[in-house]
């Protein structure tokens, strides 16, 4: 079962996922931060365990429009906490991100780095809350099973190329804007800064295939404990904006123009994960490269010019 309000999918997307996998996945259209959209929803359905990846997630627009990504991002795990403890549902995995470190204190991040230090950016301080509630509702309630899991960057694509990223309006992430821009969809790439102190002044990230992002919900699912688990879902290297363009651009075999502008409020310099502990606990760890998200990104983009909208 799938909730979803749809404000950045695309039921093509669902159609999709059905004919790779040969199943029937039933679909709800409601928003998850009304309570009685989520309890109609639950009505009737044995649900064993909760995936909430629901909500806002761009740094940028966060810092424009903080008090609708607190709205969404912090209601629709409240919402969903309750309707899960009224259903007697006790196992979830939640979507969490990086950003919860806020300014790295060191070159690779662990789990046992501080959280909520010198985070950057409202998108951070609503995850950081959210894991937060969750925690202090797992302590009132011994039943609650839960892994938060502190995504880095997710890139890429389904290697057969019909599901990928298909943002609407102007993409907030880098990928997306860099397929975009080979696929000559926009004129160039806007890079935020050459200043940095990084090998080559732009930022560095940690970027994760979606496909390895998948199978660490999965490893999640298997080996959830009472308690409040949380682990860190990152390839443990680093990649900066312009090292990004080249493997781009190898992989498009097209110039990817781009122009350099002031650093952007709410980006940090560098943030790379440690990936040891998932690793050890769960046996995940990331099988694909970066340049293999590139490929799979890149085909997806060539197949779906215009992302979900085979109209046009």
């Amino acid at each position: 079962m799938i909730i979803d309000d749809l404000s950045n999918g695309n039921l093509e997307a669902l159609r999709r996922v059905e004919r790779l996998s040969g199943k029937s996945i039933e679909f709800f259209h409601g928003d998850l931060t009304e309570p009685e959209t989520v309890r109609k929803c639950f009505d009737g359905i044995n649900v064993e365990a909760v995936i909430h990846l629901a909500g806002l997630k761009a740094v940028g627009e966060s810092v424009d429009q903080p008090a609708r990504y607190y709205r969404v991002n912090l209601g629709s795990t409240l919402t969903l906490l309750n309707t899960m403890q009224e259903r007697g549902i006790n196992r979830l995995v939640f979507s969490s991100s990086a950003t919860v470190y806020g300014e790295p204190q060191t070159s690779l991040i662990s789990e046992s780095h501080p959280v909520g230090v010198g985070i950057a950016n409202p998108y951070g301080w609503s995850k950081a809350m959210n894991e937060q509630i969750i925690s202090d509702v797992a302590r009132s309630w011994p039943q609650l099973s839960v892994t938060l899991l502190r995504y880095f960057n997710p890139v890429g694509a389904h290697h057969s190329g019909q599901i990928g990223e298909a943002p609407s309006g102007k993409p907030n992430n880098l990928m997306p804007f860099i397929a975009q821009v080979a696929a000559r969809r926009r004129e160039f790439l806007t890079v935020f800064g050459n200043d940095y102190d990084t090998p080559d002044g732009t930022g560095v990230r940690d970027y994760i295939h979606v496909m390895d992002l998948a199978e660490g919900h999965l490893a999640a699912l298997l080996h959830l404990k009472s308690g409040v688990k949380t682990y860190n879902l990152g390839s443990g290297e680093g990649t900066s904006v312009l090292q990004a363009i080249g493997a781009f651009e190898k992989a498009s075999e097209r110039a990817i123009p781009y122009e350099i502008y002031p650093r952007r409020s709410g980006d940090l310099a560098s943030v790379v994960a440690d990936p040891l502990l998932a690793k050890t606990e769960i046996g995940w760890q990331t099988r694909r490269t970066f340049e293999d998200a590139c490929r799979d990104a890149w085909t997806w983009q060539s197949l779906n010019p215009h992302g979900y909208d085979v109209a046009k």
